[in-house]
Parts: C-alpha cells; structure tokens; sequence
C-alpha cells in the first residue's frame, strides 16, 4: 500500500516589532526573498505558515534586507555563506 506523503501547516514566528517588512525564505521554497510575507501582530511577532510535506528544511527570516535565524529553533547548520541555517522536520 503506497502512502501519500500529506502536506501539514507549519508556523513561523519571529518577534521583531521594529522591523518594517518579514518573509521567511529557505529550501521549501528555493530560497525565494518574496514569496512569503509574514503578517506582524498587535505584540509585534511576524507569523507565517507553509504547508510542509514531512522530510528537512533549512529556513532562514529576512527582516527588512537582514538574515535572522529562529531564535526558537534550536537545530542549525553551517551554510556557504559562513552563518547558520535553521532546520526544522516535519513528521
């Protein structure tokens, strides 16, 4: 019997409530700067979702032109750029 791998709803939040503008970019989406806008709360956290299917990603935010890992991830790896990429696995 073959199982289909479903896809599941992730969030992301970053707490940045000086930033102006968030997306969250990483190897689910090609490392795409535009294709996920975060929307900012009343308490300043940036929330997105993404509809995941299960295996590994990388992921990184980008608040307004800044890198910024998940500070609440706490599995990263090196990348070529000589910073950390966060890793989240989805079951």
């Amino acid at each position: 019997m073959v199982q289909l791998l479903r896809t599941k709803p992730v969030e992301f939040k970053l707490f940045a409530p000086q930033a102006k503008k968030v997306n969250l970019a990483g190897s689910f989406n090609n490392w795409n700067t535009k294709e996920l806008s975060a929307k900012k709360d009343a308490k300043g956290s940036w929330l997105v979702k993404v509809n995941l299917k299960p295996g590994r990603y990388e992921y990184k935010f980008l608040a307004d032109s800044s890198w910024i890992n998940d500070p609440k991830c706490n599995s990263c790896v090196s990348n070529t750029f000589g910073t950390q990429n966060c890793v989240v696995e989805i079951k």
